[in-house]
């Protein structure tokens, strides 16, 4: 089933082609960009290119969920995106999202206007289902084995595709068990989170069997050490790997691709499209 629009409270996001999500980190230590826009005027400089470049979706983060990654306190996370989604949304007409895995960032950013959450654990912490049951906004379950802190220390499944069907087939009955529709779901494998650098490339190259759960697919694969070990690239020389990622991705029928450089990947899917156009 081809799932063509993603219904936001303030608007509806065609996905009858990849759109682009575009990363804010407004974190001192993300893997790629820590530090660079926890200045409001340099997040919301950045977002203004973005915008620009072609993204439909900002997503913005107060807490960096790179392997190891130290945790983030509940109030440093809210001040760190609170201030810049009430900005964005004041300033610019664009869709936002926030990454978060905490209730009380859910709660304050739905109540502050955002129009999508987005989880990597899959709204299993406390809190997490009620705070976006209580909404009409769409929102994301990312599959993740173990934490952040510890989930790269010897991954293992039986067989992954079908361990992260299993698990989005249990987060999707919780959703609907909880009163989220399932219009409202969005479904992201997590390259990286938890997987060796074959389990990575194995998802890859299997994505489309994401298909049989009929909901949209989101895709985060810019710039991360998937690229960096195949290819020995450090991140500042992983756009070639993260834009072929892309297009492998967009070709098995991903919905949102989340990225770090914009404009380049809104080229080379449009590149895609143009060329799928014509077949």
């Amino acid at each position: 089933m081809q799932v063509n629009y993603l219904n936001c409270p303030n608007s509806s996001l065609d996905l009858s082609t990849p759109q682009v999500m575009g990363i804010l980190n407004l974190t001192p230590d993300s893997f790629s960009d820590g530090g660079k826009y926890m200045q409001l005027e340099h997040a919301l400089a950045q977002v203004e290119r973005m915008i620009a470049d072609g993204a439909s979706i900002i997503d913005i983060g107060g807490e960096s969920t790179r392997p190891g990654a130290a945790e983030v306190s509940e109030a440093d996370e809210l001040a760190r995106v609170i201030p810049v989604l009430i900005a964005i949304k004041q300033r610019f007409n664009i869709l936002v999202s926030i990454d978060t895995s905490k209730a009380a960032v859910m709660n304050a950013a739905i109540t502050a206007g955002a129009d999508m959450i987005n989880d990597v654990a899959a709204l299993q912490n406390e809190g997490c289902l009620a705070a976006v049951a209580q909404s009409n906004i769409p929102l994301c379950l990312m599959h993740m084995q173990g934490l952040p802190r510890t989930m790269q220390n010897n991954p293992s499944y039986q067989h992954v595709i079908n361990d992260i069907v299993t698990f989005f087939q249990q987060r999707i009955e919780a959703c609907l068990s909880a009163g989220i529709a399932r219009e409202r779901i969005i479904l992201d494998p997590g390259f990286g989170f938890g997987k060796t650098l074959a389990q990575n490339y194995h998802l890859l190259a299997n994505l489309s069997a994401f298909s049989q759960l009929k909901l949209p697919l989101l895709i985060g694969v810019s710039r991360k050490s998937m690229i960096g070990n195949l290819l020995n690239r450090d991140v500042k020389q992983r756009l070639a790997g993260s834009l072929s990622a892309a297009i492998i991705a967009a070709q098995q029928g991903a919905n949102i691709i989340r990225v770090h450089d914009v404009a380049a990947t809104v080229d080379a899917l449009t590149v895609l499209q143009a060329v799928t156009d014509n077949q």
